[in-house]
């Protein structure tokens, strides 16, 4: 792969794709302790840096692809090959693993692709696609061991450069490895005091073992939030190129990774998916700081984040920071009781929720029964001034694991 190849993808794709802004947000430098841009490939079209690759082929290829296009994927390079072949009047198939999110698969269908579903993986759906292209005449498009799909992802490299003077190392998420590496060379070959480094979710994170080894290692496969760079074996293609051209390969939880999709939802007001998310992941969790002179810049590769996922993010970013917590209690089964708690509460400008009555348990006397709130606070100090008050008021108050009850006002 060069530098030559990478210029020459950008002139076929510019005008096809979108040319994404580079954010700065001081929270963010304040969260991590030094300078950080995002590179928001979250608001490309088709939502993710895919249709660059895609893009890029779909040209290559010219009339080789009339008879229609097959690729396997976990979603964002397939929603991206059938924009592409819709635009292009062809026929797209799509072959994707069963626990794919269904968000992406269905923007997909809307854009005319078939859609075939696979046991296993993104691995296995290659496979199963490659089968089929060999059937139906189609012509295969790798999500990411292709030299024509690297070249078009590199052109978020060469927008780097030129939207930010001094960019001094670059967090990009590391799946199969067409991404990083096409990023690495764009920007490398004309700077090479860059640092470009690749991060995975530790779900799933062959290239560690690869590249210690020097060969493409296959790993048992974990379920992960970042499914969109779950790939068990780097490519023939991306592996040296990782090796070569990354200084450095991280890995980061999916706590982590989620943490950090809670901080873009909330403070930048971005959605992005969970491969998207892991190269900040892996600076708010302390794994890489930024560096001391120049900017470190994080590519958001994709914004297409299941709903129902999103909404977990966001309870769980609010139970951390004590805005959202559930309490648990005892009441007398007469009337109005409920109704005294839920003054009292009201009185301490608590928002609630939602209530939940338990009726059901062994230590619950005949006459009492069991109430569970789910409450919207200020912080943890407006929560523990609750549960002071609801406890010197005569309630027996619970707290979730790894809660503790506040001290007795002195």
């Amino acid at each position: 792969m060069k530098l030559e190849q990478i210029e020459a993808a950008r002139g076929e794709i510019e005008g096809f794709v979108t040319r994404t802004p580079t954010l700065r947000l001081s929270i963010l430098d304040e969260r991590t302790g030094g300078a950080v841009a995002l590179k928001a490939e979250n608001l490309q079209r088709t939502g993710s840096f895919k249709i660059r690759g895609v893009s890029a082929k779909l040209s290559a290829l010219g009339d080789e692809a009339n008879g229609g296009v097959v690729t396997g994927s976990a979603g964002n390079h397939g929603h991206a090959l059938a924009y592409g072949a819709r635009a292009r009047g062809i026929q797209c198939q799509l072959f994707v693993p069963t626990d794919a999110p269904v968000s992406k698969v269905e923007a997909a269908r809307r854009l005319g692709a078939v859609i075939h579903t696979c046991e296993g993986t993104v691995d296995e759906c290659v496979e199963a696609a490659r089968e089929r292209a060999a059937v139906e005449n189609l012509v295969f498009v790798h999500p990411f061991d292709d030299e024509d799909v690297i070249a078009g992802q590199g052109s978020i490299g060469l927008e780097l450069l030129e939207d930010i003077d001094d960019v001094a190392a670059v967090l990009v998420p590391l799946g199969g490895g067409g991404l990083a590496s096409g990023i690495a060379v764009a920007i490398k070959s004309q700077r090479p005091d860059v640092e470009v480094i690749g991060v995975q979710a530790s779900a799933c994170a062959p290239y560690p073992p690869s590249l210690e080894k020097g060969e493409p290692v296959r790993i048992e496969h974990a379920k992960t939030i970042a499914d969109g760079i779950a790939v068990k074996r780097p490519g023939e293609i991306t592996l040296p190129l990782v090796k070569e051209w990354l200084d450095d390969v991280l890995v980061v939880s999916d706590d982590e990774v989620a943490d950090a999709m809670a901080v873009l939802l909330s403070e930048a007001k971005l959605v992005v998916e969970g491969a998207g998310a892991v190269g900040l992941a892996a600076l708010l969790a302390g794994h890489r700081h930024p560096v001391d002179r120049g900017i470190t810049v994080a590519v958001l590769s994709g914004g297409n984040a299941d709903p129902n996922l999103l909404a977990a993010v966001a309870r769980r970013s609010e139970e951390q920071s004590g805005r959202s917590v559930v309490l648990s209690t005892l009441i007398s089964d007469r009337p109005g009781s409920l109704a005294s708690l839920l003054a009292e509460v009201a009185e301490l400008e608590a928002s609630v929720v939602e209530v939940r009555h338990v009726r059901e348990g062994a230590d619950l006397h005949i006459a009492e029964t069991g109430v569970e709130l789910i409450l919207e606070t200020r912080g943890p100090e407006h929560t523990e001034e609750i549960v002071r008050s609801l406890t010197e008021s005569g309630y027996d108050v619970s707290l979730p694991w790894g809660h503790q009850k506040p001290s007795p006002a002195s």
